[in-house]
């Protein structure tokens, strides 16, 4: 889950509605670009965090009884697995962005964690058979990854309220053009991209969330009761070409 501390208390947005926004963000994308697997590119782009299901896990609080925001955690072999699979029960092509995913996730890890070396390997491996069973070569494999990757970058900018002030610009990543994208706040407090890469002018984009007053719990299900009972709350943006 995604955790921002707020002087109302914990803002809380779930991994699987963070992969929403970034599918939303997709959508938007510029027609021409798109690629010829639109649809699975998609799905692949919303459910690329989808293994992670809050009110299932027992690992949701840090020592102090704070909630664990997604960045505080390593590489979990099983979590890996399951999404993995789940991919692989959809597509050979979803199954192949999401394990490009993994790879970017976890390299850096790789060279510390013995645990994650063998199963890196295993995702090259599998993706390497999958792009000659699918007939895609590496360079267009990696310009679809890329524009999952940017869209994911772009979610998390405005899930951990990274836009900045005073119409500052912040880069989003590097897409699918290797083009590098700047995200700015304007005076009319709308959100812009430059290089614009969308094909509306105009668009809205939305995510829940919850608010949790209480900032230290007893246990995971302490967390998840008041969870379930907190206000889910719609935060929307509106995007203009500038």
């Amino acid at each position: 889950m995604i955790v921002n501390y707020t002087e109302q208390g914990w803002e809380i947005i779930t991994q699987r509605a963070h992969g929403l926004l970034a599918a939303q963000v997709a959508m938007h994308w510029s027609v021409a670009e798109r690629p010829q697997r639109w649809t699975e590119t998609l799905l692949a782009i919303a459910e690329h965090d989808d293994a992670q299901t809050e009110l299932q896990s027992d690992d949701l609080l840090t020592p102090q009884g704070g909630p664990v925001n997604f960045s505080m955690k390593l590489f979990e072999p099983e979590h890996c697995q399951r999404l993995a699979d789940f991919a692989l029960s959809k597509s050979r092509y979803i199954a192949l962005l999401t394990s490009m995913h993994m790879v970017f996730l976890y390299k850096k890890e790789g060279n510390t964690n013995p645990l994650v070396k063998p199963f890196l390997q295993e995702q090259q491996r599998l993706q390497k058979q999958w792009c000659k069973e699918l007939k895609i070569g590496k360079p267009e494999a990696e310009r679809v990854y890329h524009l999952l990757e940017w869209c994911d970058a772009f979610s998390l900018l405005l899930c951990q309220h990274e836009v900045q002030p005073e119409q500052r610009t912040i880069e989003v990543s590097q897409g699918p053009s290797q083009k590098h994208y700047q995200l700015q706040q304007t005076s009319t407090g709308n959100l812009t991209v430059q290089p614009w890469p969308f094909e509306e002018d105009t668009f809205e984009l939305h995510i829940e969330k919850r608010l949790i007053k209480q900032l230290q719990f007893k246990s995971n299900e302490e967390f998840k009761q008041l969870f379930l009972e907190a206000e889910v709350q719609e935060k929307t943006w509106q995007l203009a070409k500038k």
